[in-house]
């Protein structure tokens, strides 16, 4: 736009100069000056450019970013007046996409062109759409942690980027992936987008035991919240958080409740998904019994033999054959349910309870005593224990209502101890209970009815039975098979165990008992496998908690808090120890004073609680509270869209607006 000029060349109206510069014409190039009035709208300035520039290029993907707001002028029908645009802005004039390195959970690296223009949240999900995974919502990106060394690092991620590179992937909008060859369409355009398919679907198999003895592993619970301070706003851009072209991220799953797996669909989200527990378990950020470790290594070696000879096409099956068996099973389902009306009606009268003998120990202070023998009946989610049977019509010893318990199971199969233990809310924190359970059985329909409890719920509902099985299945893998026939060597069993336990055994004796276990997971298909491990996983007491340093309101000393997916956990930060839960469920309303970094949450029964942030900004605490609030609301209908807004008024704060 030209202004009037004088006879002397001065301009009359109200136009001005503004300056923008071009990131497609390098760092050291002048910016291009326009004439422009306050109101001239963004669209106009941007066409200005371009007319000036003349060159001959694709600029659809161009927009204005202002410096100093941190800023993208996203909204071309608004004038310069409207954003509050002056001479003085220094806007530039860049891509919305570029691309950046990303590491993914198996370690692998992937080059992606990420949009740098629109909240994380949606730069995610593009980028898994790319990847392949659905219900992006569960995963986000973070820094990685600083490194010692950062030319070897470097090195390393130079070597990994070269060999996947989906920059040149451009995915149409529709939501509908079309397979073809097992596969997504767009890993089949050529060997290296193939390649790069066979690395996100099939597992690693070429780990050493110096590889993970030379990993960061968290020493501490203090340690293990370091990693949490680095993840990106989910309700920020990437440019403004810093983020540059071709910088490192890593791509994770951050929240764990991991809805709708299916083996037909999820073939990279599960395989992804496993080697995220795997390191988990692998660099102790998860800890688990000596058993536990070894039911996890002989898990890991059966996958490692079956990918070492996959092909992505076998994932997905024969998928026609496959959708009608599980049809008919599915219909099968239906027509028994329908003719059992009589017995849904009894279960929704009648609530399933547990009356035995078992064994109950309370620890106090000062006292040496042990296990003793009690009646108990779990009656809906309260547990009561009597000195006899006989005594059970009169008033029980003590009365336990297990709503927002910690349930800690404390299992050694071989040494035939199945017991739980419960940390009970009382007024003076938690009171910890242990009940020792006779056998396998006992020990899954007690385990499965406390988990329920804790939750709020009772036996009736259609998951106990699922629980008992999960549980059980769990306790068999952990069970020794002298009868089975031995598998092959398994060849450097250390690297299938955690350092701790790489330390603790030989080699000698390490094997045996990894290929003892092997007998009870070596019928399982490539998929089954990794789908036990990940539930195994999630049966261990430390999984899913995310832990930040933080200092509750009126006390003196830095505790930690863990964050559930259905609870937040108060943890004494010198010994470990859970002090307080509370549940989600009982959650009124929690908001953040940005000015003190502080969340203040209100639950039932006028409880308030409130702490500042020590070890990461207020927003990540609140993002992640926000985040599984959101994600307890998904329902099997509404999976396929998202309520985006809702996700962003429950994490974002006034910061996002």
């Amino acid at each position: 736009m030209a202004g009037l000029k004088t006879a002397t060349g001065e301009y009359i109206d109200d136009s001005w100069e503004l300056n923008a510069f071009v990131e497609d014409l390098g760092p050291d190039a002048d910016p291009v000056t326009l004439r422009v009035s306050g109101s001239m709208h963004i669209g106009g300035v941007m066409l200005q450019i371009v007319d000036k520039l003349n060159l001959q290029r694709d600029w659809s993907d161009h927009a204005l970013w202002w410096e100093q707001k941190k800023l993208w002028l996203l909204k071309t029908n608004w004038s310069l007046d409207k954003y509050g645009i002056l001479a003085d802005a220094k806007l530039r004039f860049t891509s919305q996409h570029k691309p950046v390195l990303l590491s993914l959970p198996n370690r692998c690296t992937v080059r992606v062109r990420a949009n740098f223009a629109q909240p994380v949240f949606r730069t995610v999900a593009d980028i898994c759409k790319v990847l392949g995974i659905r219900h992006y919502e569960e995963l986000s990106l973070l820094w990685p942690p600083e490194q010692k060394d950062k030319r070897k690092q470097k090195e390393k991620d130079g070597i990994q980027a070269e060999s996947y590179d989906l920059t040149g992937v451009r995915l149409p909008a529709s939501a509908e992936q079309q397979l073809f060859r097992g596969m997504p369409a767009h890993f089949s355009d050529s060997a290296n987008t193939e390649a790069c398919y066979r690395m996100l679907s099939v597992s690693q198999t070429g780990i050493t035991p110096d590889q993970i003895m030379r990993m960061h592993r968290p020493g501490s619970l203090t340690e293990k919240t370091q990693i949490n301070s680095r993840w990106l706003d989910s309700s920020r851009t990437l440019l403004q958080q810093e983020v540059k072209e071709n910088d490192c991220l890593w791509l994770r799953f951050k929240y764990y409740c991991f809805f709708d797996l299916e083996p037909k669909y999820d073939t990279v989200r599960i395989n992804q998904l496993y080697e995220q527990a795997r390191w988990s378990v692998l660099l102790e950020e998860t800890e688990c019994t000596e058993e536990e470790m070894v039911v996890f290594a002989a898990l890991q070696y059966r996958i490692n033999q079956l990918s070492l000879n996959a092909s992505p096409a076998e994932h997905s099956g024969d998928a026609g054959l496959d959708d009608l068996d599980k049809a008919l099973a599915s219909l099968e389902v239906k027509l028994e349910g329908s003719s059992s009306t009589p017995n849904v009606l009894e279960s929704l009268t009648a609530i399933p309870e547990l009356k035995d003998n078992l064994r109950i120990f309370r620890p106090r202070k000062l006292t040496l005593k042990g296990y003793k023998q009690y009646w108990v009946v779990f009656k809906e989610t309260s547990i009561s224990y009597y000195k006899s049977r006989e005594e059970a019509l009169g008033e029980p010893i003590q009365q336990l209502s297990l709503k927002g318990c910690e349930v800690v199971p404390d299992v050694n199969v071989s040494g035939q101890k199945f017991c739980i233990k419960l940390l009970v809310p009382s007024p003076d924190g938690m009171s910890e209970v242990h009940l020792r359970c006779a056998d396998e059985q006992q020990y899954a329909h007690w385990m499965a009815g406390c988990r329920l409890a804790a939750k709020g719920k009772t036996m009736a509902d259609a998951s106990y039975p699922t629980e008992v099985e999960n549980i059980l299945s769990f306790l068999k893998l952990q069970r020794t098979n002298p009868e089975a026939p031995l598998a092959p060597e398994a060849e450097g069993a250390q690297w299938l165990v955690s350092p701790r336990y790489q330390k603790k055994f030989k080699p000698k004796q390490l094997t045996p008992r990894i290929l003892e276990a092997y007998q009870n997971v070596a019928q399982l298909s490539l998929n089954d496998a990794k789908m036990k491990f990940i539930q195994a996983w999630q049966s261990l007491p430390d999984f899913g908690i995310t832990y930040f340093v933080v200092r509750f309101k009126g006390s003196r000393k830095d505790e930690i808090l863990g964050i559930a997916n259905n609870r937040l956990i108060r943890i004494d930060l010198a010994v470990g120890d859970v002090v307080k839960t509370w549940r989600y469920s009982n959650m009124r309303q929690w908001n953040v004073n940005w000015d003190i970094r502080q969340v203040a949450i209100e639950f039932d029964e006028h409880i308030n609680v409130a702490f500042s942030c020590i070890s990461a900004g207020c927003k990540i605490v609140h993002e992640y509270i926000g985040g599984y609030i959101f994600l307890s609301t998904r329902s099997v209908d509404r999976s396929q869209t998202l309520d985006e807004e809702l996700f962003h008024k429950l994490t974002g704060g006034h910061e996002a607006l």
